[in-house]
């Protein structure tokens, strides 16, 4: 599945044991020698009554990340249209808490999903004053950490990425957004993700590119956010102070393949 081109391969772990899933990300993410994807998401029920499903998300080198938005569209979808739940508001646990999901469906199909992203996390004095000179950015924690920089040059991602991922100021490493305002008030965003380089897409990144738009004076509380795999629409509300994401979620194929690739690697 994919939500705007941010690729991950789904397995309901309801039904499919995977004993390494760290092992099956490297493997299967290749996008030369296995499926290939941006990672490996497990759909699992929740262990816990205040959610009712949970996901853990693997990225492509193996690590494990707290947190993905288009991951939890995907999921959102998913557990709908494969009969899995009837619920229109999806209560999903992930590793930076529980995110709601609000599915709009039309004749049996979702649609589009609004995931309530919670509240952004600002707080990260020392990294400011370390980043301060390489890229001028704004922290935004969104459940995981995101350094976003405004910039004309939003092509940089590839030089820039890696390097500030690796940054000093980030022990546990970063993602990184470079961003610019265009004239109609959408915002280019381009996505360098820890542990997967560049995406199509990163959901949490476009929520911190939304919300370091807002604290820069560049934009207002809704933003578009343009990036290489399509347009999500983020809203940052005064009443609450949560993030709301609304986007898409695409099946792209179902498959099988064999647990006993997995040694092979």
């Amino acid at each position: 599945m994919h939500g705007c081109g941010n690729d991950y391969i789904y397995i309901n772990i309801m039904e499919y044991e995977i004993a390494d899933p760290q092992a099956a990300a490297i493997v299967w993410s290749n996008r030369h020698k296995g499926i290939g994807s941006d990672g490996l998401v497990l759909i699992d029920k929740s262990p816990v009554p205040e959610a009712d499903f949970s996901m853990r998300i693997f990225n492509a080198d193996g690590s494990e990340a707290m947190m993905c938005g288009n991951a939890s569209r995907c999921i959102g979808k998913y557990l709908f249209e494969r009969g899995l739940t009837s619920l229109t508001e999806i209560r999903l646990l992930t590793l930076s808490g529980v995110k709601i999901l609000n599915l709009k469906v039309n004749q049996g199909m979702v649609e589009s999903v609004t995931v309530d992203m919670g509240e952004p996390q600002l707080e990260n004095e020392a990294q400011f004053i370390a980043l301060r000179n390489p890229g001028n950015g704004t922290f935004v924690s969104m459940g995981n950490p995101h350094y976003v920089c405004f910039t004309d040059d939003v092509d940089q991602v590839g030089e820039m990425g890696k390097r500030l991922e690796y940054h000093l100021a980030f022990p546990q490493r970063c993602n990184i957004e470079f961003a610019r305002v265009e004239a109609d008030g959408s915002i280019r965003t381009r996505v360098w993700e820890r542990g997967s380089g560049i995406t199509e897409a990163c959901g949490t990144g476009a929520c911190a590119t939304a919300v370091a738009a807002v604290l820069t004076g560049r934009a207002k509380r809704t933003s578009q956010i343009v990036m290489d795999g399509g347009t999500l629409t983020i809203e940052w509300r005064k009443e609450d102070n949560h993030v709301y994401m609304t986007g898409p979620a695409e099946f792209v194929f179902d498959g099988e393949i064999e647990l006993a690739k997995l040694q092979t690697a």
